[in-house]
């Protein structure tokens, strides 16, 4: 379970959806490896691995929720081979739902965006991010699927890259028309009407529809607000999370400076203090609406939130 948590923490296994199935099946493994025999020490072992896994990336909402979703169910068995079971067919039951979440939500934004087909996208929210089609680049891919006209804008997204090295690398494999930008052309690129919408995914969304993603969000929100360009940002429903009222109660995850003081494995300000937040808080108030697997929240963002949580319980999409 150990190169589970490693695995998560080196960002090998990224994207709020993908790293929640992981978890789940690391409390699998939590199982395997200790491998407890009286009851005691199974509950033991589920809370362990729970907290282990669960804590390995704060930010995002899927992780801590699946871990303890897989430990909750699989503490009703009283020995391992019961615990096991039960934690791997709820593990499973994740992926599925996953799976199936991308593919509503793909087809939900889809719809809501017949009329625009320039989609500018920021860091990667596809098919490497999740167990299905992703989340952001679900939208493309039912486009693209559908026949539609479509094109994606990718941001570059510092200091790791993911909207370089895996949004336009996924987007040309699928045969998706993608251009590839430097972050700091964004704004321009939105003033000069290169981009209809811009659709992002999202780690955490608090229950006033406070979003956190990936750092550079906030700045990309703000540049379609001052360009009048609309903002979506695209999640499943175990993305909302209820019990934390606004963005300010969202843990930040901070990030080794390494990854900032250095470029291509060359030291490029070694001696400079650094400041490396994983995340960052989009305002509400610069989203234009959710694009969900319950289908699209509107503003007022907190009755549609709570409203869309209790219709994806409704429909299976997020436990009670």
């Amino acid at each position: 379970m150990a190169d589970v948590v490693d695995a998560l923490q080196r960002l090998v296994v990224r994207g709020a959806p993908a790293i929640g199935v992981c978890g789940a099946f690391g409390i699998v493994l939590g199982l395997d490896e200790r491998h407890p025999a009286a009851p005691a020490e199974v509950h033991e072992c589920l809370r362990w691995s729970a907290g282990a896994v669960g804590g390995a990336r704060p930010t995002a909402v899927n992780l801590a929720w699946a871990a303890n979703r897989v430990a909750a169910v699989a503490a009703v068995g009283a020995t391992y081979e019961e615990a096991r079971s039960l934690a791997l067919e709820e593990a499973q039951r994740i992926q599925e739902a996953d799976r199936r979440s991308a593919r509503l939500i793909g087809e939900i934004a889809r719809l809501e965006l017949t009329d625009q087909s320039r989609l500018m996208t920021y860091c990667n929210a596809g098919r490497l991010a999740s167990a299905g089609i992703g989340t952001a680049l679900a939208v493309a891919y039912a486009k693209a699927d559908a026949g539609e006209p479509v094109e994606v804008l990718a941001c570059e997204t510092r200091p790791l890259l993911q909207g370089a090295r895996l949004t336009a690398w996924e987007l040309s494999q699928a045969g998706v028309p993608v251009t590839l930008i430097p972050d700091g052309a964004a704004g321009a690129a939105l003033a000069a009407g290169r981009a209809d919408a811009v659709v992002v995914g999202c780690d955490r969304v608090a229950a006033n529809g406070d979003t956190a993603n990936k750092i550079g969000t906030f700045s990309l929100a703000v540049l379609a607000h001052a360009a009048g360009i609309p903002f979506y940002v695209a999640g499943p429903m175990t993305t909302f999370d209820l019990d934390t009222p606004t963005g300010a109660g969202i843990v930040i995850e901070e990030r080794s400076a390494d990854e900032v003081r250095s470029f291509g494995g060359r030291a490029t300000a070694p001696d400079v203090a650094v400041w490396n937040p994983a995340f960052d808080v989009t305002p509400a108030r610069l989203i234009t609406a959710f694009l969900t697997d319950a289908g699209v929240l509107r503003p007022p963002f907190g009755p549609a939130i709570a409203e869309g949580v209790a219709e994806a319980v409704r429909q299976g999409l997020r436990p009670a």
